[in-house]
Parts: structure tokens; sequence; C-alpha cells
């Protein structure tokens, strides 16, 4: 009797993010938290899950919440974050409507 196993093979080429020291809080230039650090960004190839051959190299600032991901280059470095920095709010952006209540999109205001 003869059995025919069918085994899939996996494989792909997926990058892995590892932040590098120890820094201060940064700013992030898009969502304006200080959450951006210093990073190796590095491309690897794959098979059943088990980075085998490394394949692109970089270093790279990125955001922790937004995941901006910006190269390192001279001259270049996110703001630094100062002790008691608060996130700047856009007006009407967040917290209750000026009216006050819960107001779906699909409801016309009665006037």
């Amino acid at each position: 009797m003869d059995f025919f196993f069918c085994l899939p093979i996996v494989f792909g080429c997926p990058t892995k993010i590892k932040p590098e020291g120890n820094q201060g809080a940064r700013i992030c230039p898009r969502c304006h938290n200080a959450a951006m650090f210093t990073a190796k960004s590095r491309t690897w190839f794959e098979l059943c899950f088990v980075p085998l051959i490394p394949l692109n190299s970089k270093h790279v600032w990125m955001c922790g919440i937004c995941q901006l991901q910006v190269n390192v280059q001279p001259g270049w470095e996110p703001q630094v974050a100062q002790p008691g920095y608060q996130h700047p709010q856009v007006q009407g952006q967040y917290g209750p409507s000026q009216s006050g209540g819960y107001e779906p999109g699909y409801i016309q205001p009665q006037k």
C-alpha cells in the first residue's frame, strides 16, 4: 500500500526590526507623539518560519505608535522631547462634540 504525503513548504522574506541602544524620547514628525527611536531593519529569507539568509539591512528612525520609518540620514534627527512634553491636540478631533452627547452621522440635527 502506497501513501502519498503532501508537505507544504512555507517561505517568505519578512522584515524584522530591532531597537538600538537606550535613547531619550524623540518626537514623531507625523503623529507628534514622543515615540521615535533608532532601530535596525533587516530583511531575511525564511524557510518554514526559520530565518536563514539576511538579505538587506539598514538603520532607521521608527515611531512606535504610527509605524513611520525614516532612513537614518546624516544631519537629520527627530526633535528631542523635553520633560513634561504633551501631545498637541487638534481642535475638534478629540473629545465630546460641542452640542453634547452621541450624534451619529446619519441623523440630521433638529433645528
